[in-house]
């Protein structure tokens, strides 16, 4: 295995040594890592304050790949496209190709324009060939939708993502937060023309918020596509250190949190109702009793559920990589399971914007 960032580093070793699974992606024949390394914590500070940039970036990706993670999930819209930089030139000094499985995202804008944003048949090609040459790579392995797009008919969408598939420049395609509704409708039209079909899922999903389990979750169990979903620690919510002041910008006192909680507005649109909090009080005392962190034994928790293929994470400490890789071997009783789950309560749909 590789001593330094001009080798290449296999992640079969790796594999061998973590001990890290390995699963299908959905009914695909696609094998990829129980954990997915989640790219938008990587890039450029100018977007935003918490994310690492280059240099500070590049010890996470080998390290990954050295724990035997072989799938990376980034965007175009990470950063304005820096995140993909950051990706292709690690992935391309480091991994070897035909081990790991890239993923990345198109539908928001990185730069202002007309046809800059949405899903037309024009901005998808032109977002996947843009994506190609900043990540300097001759193919995607999973291409996905970052979310649904009301003003562009699904027939031209799905169409258009059939033609990157049969052009060789994708693989495999996916979807992000979405209706359930919507996301049958694109896959029904996709069988219907005999056009290539969605893989995997990746939804808002966590032990705070739970709303997929209700009609997501069950379509893709059914139809056999992969769930990846994103926020598995609920943004860092679930690792047990936050505060209710972390939402009062002009309090001055000290906080465990990291920088990303006292900045991440829409984070703190999505978490921080009361039961959030009894729910993280309850997830520690459980973890408490099973002497692992609280963040381990969320991600647990979400490996354990059905359809449940590779939670992505964030890692800006390389202990939370490890932690995340050791998690995978963590059993729950059907009585922890219960304990975790029974004060959440019904909430309005989070994450689809």
């Amino acid at each position: 295995m590789a001593s330094n960032d001009n080798q290449k580093i296999s992640v079969v070793e790796g594999m061998k040594k973590s001990g890290i699974p390995y699963v299908r992606l959905g009914n695909s024949g696609l094998q990829v890592s129980r954990i997915c390394l989640g790219m938008m914590t990587y890039g450029s500070k100018k977007w935003r304050e918490w994310v690492l940039e280059e240099q500070e970036a590049r010890p996470f990706v080998k390290r990954a790949l050295e724990l035997g993670i072989n799938f990376f999930d980034t965007a175009d819209m990470y950063s304005l496209g820096v995140s993909e930089e950051i990706t292709g030139r690690a992935l391309n000094d480091m991994a070897v190709r035909e081990e790991i499985v890239v993923a990345t995202k198109l539908f928001h804008p990185v730069v202002d324009g007309p046809n800059r944003t949405g899903l037309s048949r024009k901005h998808i090609f032109e977002a996947c060939d843009a994506s190609l040459k900043r990540l300097n790579m001759d193919y995607i392995d999973l291409y996905q939708i970052h979310r649904f797009d009301k003003q562009t008919p699904i027939e031209e969408t799905m169409e258009a993502l059939n033609d990157l598939v049969r052009s060789g420049k994708v693989r495999y395609i996916g979807a992000s937060s979405m209706y359930a509704w919507q996301f049958a409708k694109a896959q029904y039209i996709a069988e219907k023309r005999g056009w290539t079909k969605f893989i995997s899922m990746q939804n808002h999903y966590n032990l705070i918020y739970r709303e997929e389990e209700r009609e997501m979750i069950p379509l893709c169990i059914d139809q056999g596509v992969g769930l990846i979903p994103w926020s598995p620690f609920a943004r860092g919510f679930l690792a047990g250190n936050r505060s209710k002041t972390d939402l009062n910008k002009e309090n001055n006192e000290t906080t465990s949190a990291t920088k990303r909680a006292q900045t991440d507005e829409y984070g703190h649109n999505l978490y921080y109702a009361d039961n959030d909090f009894e729910i993280v009080e309850r997830l520690k005392t459980v973890a408490e009793k099973k002497q692992v962190k609280p963040i381990q034994l969320a991600l647990a928790w979400i490996l354990s559920k059905p359809g449940v293929c590779a939670p992505i994470i964030g890692a800006t400490k390389m202990y939370q990589l490890e932690e995340a890789v050791a998690a995978t071997s963590i059993k729950l009783s059907d009585e922890e399971i219960k304990s975790l789950e029974e004060l959440y309560q019904p909430r309005r749909i989070l994450g689809h914007s």
